[in-house]
This record gives C-alpha cells, sequence and structure tokens, in this order.
C-alpha cells in the first residue's frame, strides 16, 4: 500500500480536509484511507461532475477540496471545470488514476486513456505525473499549494506501474 499510503499522508499534511471520490480500482485503498479517516469529510460520489459540483460547494464554505477519480470522469466533468471552476476561479486537486494505458485489460478505457493528457492540456489544468511515492508525496505538497496561487484546479496523473507500489 506503498503508493496509495503516500498520496494519503500528502493530503493529509497539505491540509486537503474535504474529498469526494468515484469508484476505482486502482484508488481502492486510497479510497479506504480516506475513508476511514475520521478527520476528514469524505463523500463518495457516483459520477464525477457530481463531485465537481459538490466540492465547489465545500471550497466556498471554506474546505480545502480534492477528488480522486478516474481519467474518463474528465470527459463527463468538462463543462463543470469550464462552467464553475474557470468561471469562479475554484482552486481543487484531482488525484486521477490514469486508466487505458500500460496494462490496460479493458479495451473501452483506451481511447480515454489516449486522450486525458491532451484533454487536461485544453482545459489549462497543470498536470504532474509522479512515477513513485516519494515523487508523488511531494508533488501532491506542491500541487496543493499551486492550486491556491492560480485559484484553479491541478490534477495528478497516475499511471498503472505507479500503483504497483500497493502491491508490494
Amino acid at each position: 500500500m506503498r503508493g496509495s499510503l503516500a498520496i494519503y499522508k500528502a493530503l493529509k499534511e497539505s491540509n486537503i480536509d474535504f474529498i469526494c471520490s468515484v469508484p476505482c480500482a486502482n484508488l481502492k485503498n486510497l479510497i479506504k484511507l480516506v475513508e476511514e479517516d475520521e478527520d476528514l469529510l469524505y463523500i463518495p460520489t457516483t459520477r464525477e461532475e457530481e463531485a465537481f459540483g459538490i466540492c465547489a460547494g465545500a471550497y466556498l464554505a471554506g474546505k480545502k477540496t480534492a477528488i480522486l477519480m478516474q481519467n474518463s470522469g474528465i470527459g463527463n466533468s468538462i463543462n463543470a471545470i469550464a462552467s464553475l471552476y474557470k468561471t469562479f476561479q475554484i482552486p481543487i486537486l484531482l488525484i486521477i488514476s490514469h486508466r487505458g494505458d500500460l496494462k490496460e485489460q479493458i479495451p473501452a478505457q483506451i481511447p480515454m486513456g489516449r486522450w486525458i493528457t491532451k484533454l487536461l492540456d485544453v482545459c489549462e489544468i497543470p498536470t504532474y505525473k509522479p512515477k513513485t511515492p516519494e515523487e508523488a508525496y511531494k508533488l501532491i505538497k506542491y500541487a496543493s499549494s499551486y492550486m491556491f496561487k492560480i485559484s484553479y484546479p491541478v490534477a495528478l496523473l497516475f499511471d498503472a506501474l505507479y500503483w504497483e507500489y500497493d502491491l508490494e
């Protein structure tokens, strides 16, 4: 669980206090850590754009927010990002499991897996791709600060090889 634990610790030490998630096999260990933490306000959602809406409200109520999601959810959320987060300059940290790339077994995941970096770029969301738990820890701490400097989402994209750290 080294990969998930590094992300979790960085979220905590970055004072993220409100998290929404959408189910994802790669994120299951991280979601369990977040779910069990009584100091975090955690809301599981069924769709990513729902998570964006809930987190926008939480931010307006003074919370420091994050969403744990699969990359396909960006496709579902472009309108929320453009009409809500861009228009009202709302920061949020996006922890994204990159499906549809190396090691993918489900063909339907591949198109979005190939397009995700372009979609994040079109949405003008700065994106970082940590390769190790140590790098993830460091980048999450920087990204959680940077999102407030730019008043906009910042994404961390974790590929299938990253999640192998959870098997150790």
